[in-house]
């Protein structure tokens, strides 16, 4: 019989509350720690840890240091995308060099605007590093078009691809007219699935495209979720599972028609195929005031004009709530290590300016926590990641990018208490720390991240070991970094 070796044990000295971090600083200098959050105060800050003794000699193996999801490192751009993309954009990133826009077909005269005519233009054949097909040049800066552009459109949306996220390939329609209001993607084994309402603002449909580069729409596969509710704008996403999760507008506590069509309650369903059988589960997002029992009505434009058939009316009823209530929707997801955000429409009280909402849970069966915006006026936002960095797009006059939720920047190193007298004989270098993220392969909104963390295997045994921390605000905006959880961990 073979011999095998016994496993290591290893140890975990982790601050992560309130009371652990108060009770394990020694020293600290410019830096709050509130609600279990150690934040700086200023542009820098320091914090000593107190000394973590042990009776024997230990090795320390890695120390881990994890940011609150809080996520406010944003900086606004020029719009990414197309320059003639039209109404609300809709993000897929496929991996590495493979990123996807789909919107309308229009804005041309904006976007010609500094050439002589679209009309007068000659296209003519290029070539573009990452395309093997046919391409020709457009009158729109950094677009061309591929044998699928030059098909007639079809009244919804098209379909531009990238390597680069600054030159863009044009392929053509994705949608038709009927289905014009596309309002989420996600991709499966190949095959892409482009949700749309049907009609306006109501039940979420689905086409599942096996070719996004042949000019025409996928097999439309009719209704997908049966929603209960008026409202709709619907952002999917699949878990690491591979269920397709579906977030949309309940209109069901508000006049929608006076909040930008929005609502404080946002509906949350599964379903194992993205295409039937979807189940509905609490709701994802829950900012309803009192309920009055008393009931209202308002119209809705679209309804009985785009779907007749199962519309014979545009009223609609909702249950009054007082006081007023802030409004999201036009959902849009994406996970980053497993942890959820949600991007949307905000529509606060009383007249305020309109933004880009966003939530955040550890979990998709956990409510959602708003927790700031970002922008001014209506988005209708997606985001996707590309480049190694986040693309959150709207309908603004800017869209925005991130490097992620990580805030730079964090400094640490680590002592050495090697004789036991309470004292550090040994110090590690300072080095700087941050997370790192990359593309799930398989899955278009699920971002793998590697934590922020520090190999301590090249320190001495000890018996006692305490850590330094230089934290620095280096950002224009108003993130900053602030440490949630740190945890070293030591064998034997």
């Amino acid at each position: 019989m073979a011999a095998t070796c016994p496993s290591v044990a290893t140890e975990a000295w982790t601050i992560d509350s309130q009371e652990q971090w108060q009770h394990e600083t020694s020293e600290k200098n410019a830096i709050e720690i509130k609600e279990g959050v150690a934040r700086p105060t200023g542009k820098t800050a320091t914090l000593r840890s107190t000394l973590k003794r042990f009776d024997k000699k230990r090795s320390a193996e890695s120390i881990v240091f994890q940011q609150s999801p809080v996520w406010q490192n944003w900086n606004p751009v020029k719009n990414v995308g197309p320059a003639n993309l039209a109404d609300a954009p809709v993000m897929l990133s496929l991996g590495p060099q493979n990123y996807w826009i789909f919107g309308r077909y229009g804005g041309a005269k904006k976007a010609a605007k500094n050439a002589a005519s679209e009309s007068a233009f000659q296209p003519e054949p290029v070539t573009l590093d990452g395309f093997d097909i046919p391409l020709m040049t457009t009158p729109f800066a950094n677009q061309f078009d591929a044998p699928g552009g030059l098909k007639k459109g079809r009244g919804g949306y098209h379909a531009w691809q990238s390597r680069d996220m600054v030159n863009w390939v044009h392929h053509g329609p994705v949608t038709e007219g009927f289905s014009k209001w596309v309002t989420s993607a996600e991709h499966v084994d190949g095959k892409t699935y482009i949700y749309y309402d049907f009609p306006n603002d109501q039940d979420p449909h689905v086409y599942v495209d096996d070719d996004l580069t042949d000019g025409k729409p996928g097999k439309n596969m009719g209704k997908a979720l049966n929603d209960p509710s008026h409202g709709s704008d619907s952002g999917f996403i699949r878990d690491l599972d591979g269920k397709f999760h579906v977030i949309y507008e309940d209109w069901s506590p508000i006049n929608a028609s006076r909040r930008s069509w929005d609502s404080p309650l946002a509906g949350h369903a599964v379903s194992d195929d993205g295409v039937s059988n979807f189940k509905i589960l609490a709701p994802a997002v829950d900012h309803r005031t009192k309920p009055t029992g008393k009931i209202g009505t308002y119209k809705h434009p679209h309804w009985a004009k785009e779907d007749p058939k199962n519309y014979k009316t545009n009223v609609a009823e909702f249950e009054i709530h007082e006081p007023e209530q802030e409004a999201f929707g036009d959902w849009a997801a994406i996970s980053i290590g497993g942890q959820y955000y949600l991007f949307g429409d905000y529509d606060p009280e009383h007249g305020k300016p309109m933004s880009v909402a966003w939530f955040t849970s550890p979990s998709l069966d956990k409510p959602f926590t708003f927790c700031g915006n970002i922008g001014n006026g209506h988005p209708d936002p997606d985001i996707a990641f590309a480049e190694g960095q986040f693309y959150l797009v709207t309908q603004q006059k800017n869209d925005f990018t991130s490097p992620g939720p990580w805030v730079e920047q964090v400094e640490t190193r680590v002592g050495v208490d090697t004789t036991g007298d309470g004292n550090i004989d040994h110090w590690s270098d300072w080095q700087v720390v941050k997370e790192t993220y990359d593309h799930v392969p398989g899955f278009a909104k699920q971002i793998a991240k590697t934590p922020a963390s520090l190999d301590l295997s090249e320190l001495p045994a000890g018996f006692g070991f305490q850590f330094e921390l230089k934290l620095t605000d280096t950002t224009e905006n108003q993130s900053k970094p602030m440490l949630d959880k740190i945890t070293v961990s030591f064998e034997g």
